[in-house]
């Protein structure tokens, strides 16, 4: 069966609105008040090296991005357009895309959502979740990183806290939550964990949020 064109290429910035259509801030953007000591040293280090950070970061944020739209055509059965992302961008990503599918590969793999844009009314924030799906039998959030190396407390956080709540609160049960980094390259590797002490990274994340608010209002 031929495959439909998938019709989407790069993430935009995404707004969210409320049912009283108030524009509230997004999981990612409340867990900007938490320290990352590692994207400190990152970057020291990328300084230090004497590489530009911006094109650097550009190039790397295009590679994370292209990966992604593979795996999401993947999972959703379409065929993705890469017309407009550079050949050495798409070989980058497709480095993340086979480590993807050779995780899938032995797998019970059945997709109920991708990309799923949701708004909690209770705390009021959005998010996209990357994928729900069953898989092996258990419904699972799964997330997927394409981090140069780690998966940090603040990644175990924005999923098992922010991601969860919004698929619960909109009546999707959340029986295991996972994320999977897809290294960019060779030397990026390839890591899955599984996420506990959902307890305590909601705690963290609705702690972020109520401090997310006083800043703005401070400010």
């Amino acid at each position: 069966m031929t495959k439909e064109k998938a019709t989407k290429k790069v993430k935009q910035h995404t707004v969210y609105k409320t049912s009283d259509g108030k524009r509230v801030p997004g999981v990612t953007t409340i867990l900007g008040v938490l320290d990352k000591p590692a994207l400190k040293y990152w970057a020291n280090k990328i300084g230090l090296a004497g590489i530009d950070m911006r094109s650097y970061v550009d190039e790397k944020a295009d590679i994370g991005t292209c990966a992604h739209y593979l795996i999401e055509s993947d999972v959703k059965e379409l065929e993705p357009e890469l017309y407009e992302y550079s050949q050495f961008v798409v070989d980058q990503a497709e480095n993340g895309y086979l480590k993807w599918l050779d995780w899938k590969k032995n797998k019970d793999f059945k997709l109920i959502g991708s990309e799923m844009q949701l708004v909690s009314e209770q705390y009021r924030f959005g998010g996209t979740v990357d994928i729900y799906a069953e898989i092996n039998g258990v419904k699972t959030l799964l997330d997927i990183k394409t981090s140069e190396s780690g998966i940090y407390p603040e990644m175990k956080t924005q999923v098992a806290g922010g991601y969860r709540l919004l698929l619960e609160e909109n009546g999707y049960s959340v029986d295991e939550v996972l994320i999977l980094r897809v290294g960019r390259d060779e030397n990026e590797g390839f890591e899955i964990a599984q996420i506990g002490n959902w307890d305590a990274h909601e705690k963290v994340f609705l702690l972020c949020r109520e401090l997310y608010e006083a800043l703005k209002v401070a400010k």
